[in-house]
Order: C-alpha cells, then structure tokens, then sequence
C-alpha cells in the first residue's frame, strides 16, 4: 500500500562510487566497471555473473530507506542462492545500500539520475513528498534503457512504478510487485473490490472504516475513525494525474505477478483474497529475518543494562520518521513511569527542532529526575537492533512495523503496539487479533488519544501479570512464533521455494 511518510531518511554524508545513466538512452556502459575493487578480484564471482543459467533480477524500490530495505534484504538472500542482483537506486541511498549487503557481495548498483538534483526523501520536505514519484516516473527513458542492455529475467518493484510493467512487457521481462508491507494492508486498502459499489460520489473515510466485499470471513478487521482518516492521502491525485490508490492498483494488476514479504502461516486468508482479487499468482520470500547485527553494542549501553534482572528492561522506539505529539509524548512518558519499570525511551524531533529544548518542553515535569535510576530518554540514531538482542530487555513498545515486530519476535522482547500511521494499524491489528503474540494501547476512536493509564494497562498485561490471562496465553503465542522466525530451515526453505517459482516462470 502506498504511503510516503516511510520514506523520510538522513542523506548519507559518503558517496559511494556509482555510474550515472543520463536521462536519454544510454547503451556505453559496461557492468563489470560497476563492481568494487574486491568484487573485480573475485574470479568465481565474475564467473558467476556471465553464466546465463543463472537467473537475473533488477531490484528497483522506491527512494526510501524503508522501502528500500526489504529489497536489500531480499537481493542478499537471493543472491547467496546463485541469483544475479542489480540493483537501482539514487546516488544518495548507495552508500547506505552497499553498508547493508552482506559480506561485500557483487551485487551492482546502479545509480540513476534524478532531474533538478532531487534524488531521495532526504532531498525534499514532507509537503512535497509527492515530487519524488513525478521524479521517478520521468526515470522512464533510463530504465528502459537499463532494461533492454541488461536483459534480465525479472525486475522486482516498488508501489510507485505503476508503469514499470508496460515497459518490462514490451522487452519480454516479466514484472514483479514486491510489496513491502503486510498482506493484511494491502487486501484491505488496495483491492479492486474496495470501492466496487461506490458510484457517482467522492470516497469518505467512512468508507474505510469496513472491509471489501469478500474479504476473509474469519478477520474481524476495521479501521477506527483516526485510522481510517490516515488513508484519505491515498485519493489526492498528483503525478501524471493519477491517485495514489490508483497508481498502486495499477501496479498490481498489471504486474507479471506479486511477492509478499511474509507467510501463509501469518497472512494465509489475507494472501487468498489478493490471488482471488487480482487473478495472478501470489508467490511469497517469508518475512525476511534479518541477520544477525556485525556491530558491537556500544559500551554505555551494555553497562546501563548489565545492571538490571533478565527480560526487565522495556525499549520504547518508533523509528527515525515518527515524531510524537505533546501530548503522545506525555501520556507515554507518564505510563512508563507509572510501571516502575526500567526503560529506555527513544524519541525523534524534526531535523529543524533542537531534540534537547523539545525534551525539556514535552516530557512530565520532573520526569527525568524521578526515573534517573531506571530511565533513559534518547534522541537520535539508535542500536535498536543489539538492545532487543541483549538479555536485559523483555518488552518492546513500538509502532507495529513489520521488520521491528519480527526482531521482538526473534529476540523473545513482548510486544506492546502503539502504530501512529499507514501499514502499522495493520500490522497492529495482525499481532494482536490473528496471531495474538502482542498487546495494543487502547485509543480513542475518533482522534487516536491515548491515556497513561492506558499505556500501563498494556504494559501490565505482558510484564507485570504474565502469570494471568490474556498476558499467559500472547506469551505463550509469542513464544510460539519465535521460535517459528527463529528456524533457519524454516525460513530458507521459503527462498527455495521461490527460487524454485522463479526459475520455472521465467
């Protein structure tokens, strides 16, 4: 499902090497220079690259971090079984690209040009995010370009491309949507059935409060007022004068066919109602669990939560583009203190605020000398990953996004959910109602309001009453699906599998 708020990231300060591909049709360019100067050295990896029986794959996500994430994590699990990557971005993500791939693997990247310098998220304010998709789609003549010189077997894309199939189609490439988010969002929002029996009026958010026609009969799914609200963006028309829900539904029905970063065993009924609704296979990678970090967690860190019992410690994170309101970051501050639980709270500000005076101003009076000894509040960049790692940390309240509930999965960190926009209701209500592994904050309906006391209800469901229910029953569920995500025959297999898929589509 389209939403654009992902893909607020910070530009990179180092340029990777990278060629640049001019607007106009370009056929100069030869791949093997795009590879570093280890990668050249690899004789069994050049091999590797001009062997045909090989498959090829173009990645090509939207210029977001968060979108372009999954498709790294994707490229490295692929190419470790033999598959060719190449991979397009902007010349700001390379370098954040290339830190990701596993083990330095010649996996090229190739840097397109973006018109009047805008190349990322990075490069524009939020209220024009919608000028980067019309910057993507004037990207048209160079990868076509790309397209025909490098003849590949597939290339995987993102929402915004809804006119990568047309091209593909015509050089005889098939075309593959990799959604990026849950089944669960998509089948609800992005559906030829959602609007089927809306004529002759404008769409309201109510429309959005119920399910499509057909949906899974056993999903009790529905979106809250202030939930549905968030989608309404989704209908402003912008870029070759198409909606937002126009041009993801254009990509996905006109696409080869559809990959999910996810399982049957998660999304099963949400995955059969997309193959029923769009008429094409709907092949799936599981949900990508990442690899263990290579870093090393910072000393402050560690010595901070050596001090505390196993699994006490609460980490309170909503990643690098959600910043709270006044009153969110009261009501969460409050309730966190209420628990009397150590914690560790991690909140963001807008880069043109100071993150030091917006503390001051939004946190309790007194609150950072009542909880000096069991409290830490953090701005900026953050080892989310390592601290869920570390045996101190045994909750986890986050915004219900997909890579960040399987980390609290894999880590055995119980889920309290607090989404704040787009997929993460989705991903929220998945958690809580279908695999019942988490708890939600109680909101209010119209406005998404949350009380301290509804933050420490939930907190005291799954660390302060494990021993009662519901709290034993999502522990026990929890457990269940780490230990799933933990499984690293499980979790390959689902790449065979779709190697396999792959292979014999081409």
């Amino acid at each position: 499902m389209f939403q654009l708020p992902m893909g607020w990231i910070l530009k990179p300060n180092i340029a990777e090497s990278s060629i640049n591909i001019p607007n106009q049709a370009c056929n100069s360019y030869n791949l093997i220079n795009l590879l570093s100067t280890s990668e050249k050295h690899n004789t069994n990896m050049s091999t590797q690259f001009v062997n045909h029986d090989h498959l090829h794959v173009v990645m090509f996500p939207f210029l977001a971090f968060g979108h372009i994430s999954p498709f790294v994590q994707l490229s490295n699990k692929l190419f470790s079984h033999g598959v060719r990557i190449t991979f397009l971005s902007a010349e700001s993500n390379i370098s954040r690209i290339r830190s990701t791939l596993n083990l330095d693997p010649a996996i090229n990247i190739i840097s397109l040009q973006f018109p009047n310098g805008v190349s990322s998220t990075a490069d524009l304010p939020p209220h024009l995010a919608a000028n980067l998709v019309h910057a993507i789609d004037l990207t048209q003549p160079q990868v076509k370009s790309l397209l025909l010189e490098l003849k590949p077997h597939y290339i995987f894309f993102d929402f915004a491309q809804h006119w990568l199939p047309k091209i593909a189609s015509e050089l005889g490439i098939k075309s593959v949507h990799f959604s990026v988010y849950s089944a669960i969002s998509d089948s609800y929002i992005t559906v030829p059935s959602r609007f089927s029996n809306i004529e002759g009026r404008n769409i309201t958010f109510e429309d959005l409060k119920t399910p499509p026609p057909g949906y899974p009969q056993n999903s009790d799914v529905s979106l809250e007022a202030f939930e549905a609200m968030d989608f309404m963006f989704l209908f402003n028309r912008f870029g070759e004068n198409l909606t937002g829900y126009e041009r993801v539904l254009q990509s996905l029905g006109e696409c080869s066919f559809i990959v999910f970063k996810t399982c049957k065993e998660f999304e099963g009924p949400y995955l059969e109602y997309i193959e029923k609704q769009f008429r094409k296979p709907v092949l799936l990678c599981g949900p990508l669990v990442p690899e263990p970090s290579r870093d090393v967690l910072e000393e402050r860190w560690s010595k901070w939560l050596d001090t505390f019992p196993a699994k006490s410690v609460i980490l309170c994170s909503f990643g690098s583009e959600t910043f709270l309101n006044d009153d969110q970051i009261k009501e969460l501050a409050s309730g966190l203190e209420l628990s009397g639980l150590p914690f560790i709270l991690v909140l963001n500000f807008p880069s043109d605020l100071s993150a030091e005076s917006e503390l001051e101003r939004t946190l309790p009076k007194g609150f950072l000398e009542r909880v000096k000894d069991r409290g830490v509040v953090h701005t900026g960049w953050f080892q989310q990953q390592l601290v869920l790692k570390h045996s101190s940390v045994g909750c986890y309240v986050c915004h219900a996004g997909f890579s960040s509930v399987i980390e609290a999965m894999v880590n055995e960190c119980q889920l309290v959910l607090l989404p704040f926009k787009g997929d993460q209701f989705f991903n929220s209500k998945l958690v809580a109602k279908d695999l019942e592994a988490g708890v939600e904050v109680n909101r209010r309906e119209e406005d998404g309001y949350f009380h301290k006391d509804d933050v420490l209800k939930a907190l005291k469901t799954i660390m302060l009453e494990d021993d009662k229910e519901p709290g034993k029953h999502i522990r026990e569920n929890h457990m269940k699906w780490g230990k799933f995500l933990s499984d690293k025959e499980v979790q390959n297999k689902f790449i065979t599998d779709l190697l396999v898929q792959l292979k014999s589509m081409a």
